[in-house]
């Protein structure tokens, strides 16, 4: 049985954790905003060509988090059982994977950038700067995915700090870089897109030399490349455990999503920069429930970790209520303020009033999308990442995307009524995990502990 004592303890180490994942995720999707803001000084066109680049992007990041999911989880836990051994050889199999998925998709976007464009059916005057951005950004993928995995790895270590202070190094520097490279000052030529590109892999590179040396001075002394060596399959097994369907998950929202994004094309260019906003936008509503659900995922891990899975049921329970508040707070203030809120990126009267009327839609959305946030974040902490995929597999597909179609295209209520398929598909999500967390199915599984 828990005690009081212990759970203001766990209470306050998800505090001190929350507040530098907070900070770090903020500043990341920063860099997407200031480039949609800056960019949008330049035309819609060039904010929808970009908006296109970024989602397939995503996708492609989806590759890259069965990795960063799995290493974060499993060396949370091992961190819980003190084992230091299997957490550095945890760190090189996901090392290893990342790297060569990094390369792999690099090469991939570097030669095939074109041919993906044309694939996606873009508007005419999209394709240019599509395939610049994918070329750039995507061809040099590595710094994404290595990112994102030395990130995992602090956090896990309760390091959360670290990845703050790179994140505000990087988003400086992309704010100048930008400014310098997109609008042509000090010097430099007006780039446009391709500007943009280059300040983003710029500043990513910087991130990830920042990062891998914080992990080697606070962290891991030993070397993780020589720990590849016999390759640590038993520790690549673990991570896929969690990282196959946690990532699929994510991967399969995605994949929908770029199926919508599609769609919304054909609805014309308005719908499609509308879309590019809103969700830059709407991102900064869901963004505690981001940083509180890895946090929370983090410590459950190690609490499991440590055997003590009823103290894991009460901190996800605390959590979810936390988080749903503050999400259903945030979007309600960004529906009243939207008036005031979306002038300030485009000028278009068309796309203003279309974005005002999905803020309020998307009130009912945020209420469904922390919970499975939350939900599962922490299912894949406990070892029962599987739940959520399934869930999400059957009715992102057979709500959001056919439920987009539907009522998008065929009844013809644009990019409002596909919204509305989108609330309804994040609550009904909603609604499986919840039951399926305070049922305690998973507290039958194990990871770890079965070495």
């Amino acid at each position: 049985m828990i005690t009081m004592a212990q759970r203001l303890d766990i209470r306050r180490q998800l505090v001190s954790l929350t507040g530098p994942i907070f900070v770090e995720t903020l500043l990341i999707m920063l860099v997407g905003f200031v480039d949609v803001f800056m960019l949008s000084r330049i035309s819609d066109n060039a904010v929808a060509s970009v908006g296109l680049a970024n989602q397939i992007l995503m996708l492609v990041n989806m590759v890259f988090m069965i990795g960063v999911m799995g290493v974060t989880v499993v060396c949370s836990q091992y961190i819980g059982a003190k084992d230091e051994k299997s957490f550095v050889q945890t760190i090189s199999a996901a090392v290893a994977y990342n790297v060569f998925m990094g390369v792999v998709i690099g090469i991939f976007f570097t030669f095939f950038s074109p041919e993906l464009v044309d694939f996606l059916d873009a508007k005419e005057e999209l394709v240019d700067n599509a395939v610049i951005y994918f070329e750039i950004v995507g061809g040099l993928s590595i710094l994404t995915c290595m990112n994102m995995t030395y990130s995992g790895i602090m956090r896990s270590c309760n390091l959360a700090r670290y990845p703050m202070y790179v994140s505000i190094v990087a988003n400086i520097l992309n704010i100048i870089g930008n400014y310098t490279l997109i609008f042509g000052k000090f010097g430099f030529p007006a780039l446009g897109v391709e500007g943009a590109a280059i300040s983003t892999v710029i500043s990513r590179f910087v991130a990830c030399s920042l990062l891998f040396y914080a992990i080697k001075s606070q962290r891991v002394r030993e070397s993780i490349f020589k720990n590849m060596f016999p390759f640590p399959l038993d520790k690549m097994r673990k991570i896929m455990k969690i990282g196959l369907p946690g990532a699929g998950e994510m991967f399969s929202y995605s994949l929908s999503q770029t199926v919508i994004v599609y769609l919304i094309n054909r609805l014309g260019t308005e719908a499609l920069a509308a879309r590019t906003y809103l969700v830059n936008i709407i991102t900064f509503i869901f963004l505690f429930s981001l940083s509180l659900g890895q946090a929370s995922a983090i410590i459950v891990g190690q609490l499991v970790g440590r055997k003590r899975k009823d103290a894991a049921l009460r901190l996800g329970q605390f959590s979810l209520k936390i988080a749903i508040a503050v999400s259903v707070s945030l979007s309600f203030c960004l529906a009243l303020a939207g008036p005031w809120v979306i002038p300030l990126l485009t000028s278009n009267q068309a796309i203003i009033d279309l974005c005002l009327v999905i803020l309020w839609v998307d009130v009912v959305l945020e209420v469904g999308r922390a919970v499975n946030i939350l939900g599962g974040r922490m299912l894949s902490a406990v070892g029962n990442p599987e739940f959520a995929f399934f869930v999400g597999l059957i009715v992102i597909w057979g709500v959001a995307t056919f439920g987009s179609y539907f009522a998008g295209l065929l009844l013809g209520y644009g990019l409002v009524g596909m919204w509305v398929c989108f609330a309804l598909d994040e609550c009904l999500r909603a609604i499986f995990l919840w039951r399926h967390w305070a049922s305690q199915k998973w507290a039958k599984k194990s990871l770890i502990h079965n070495d």
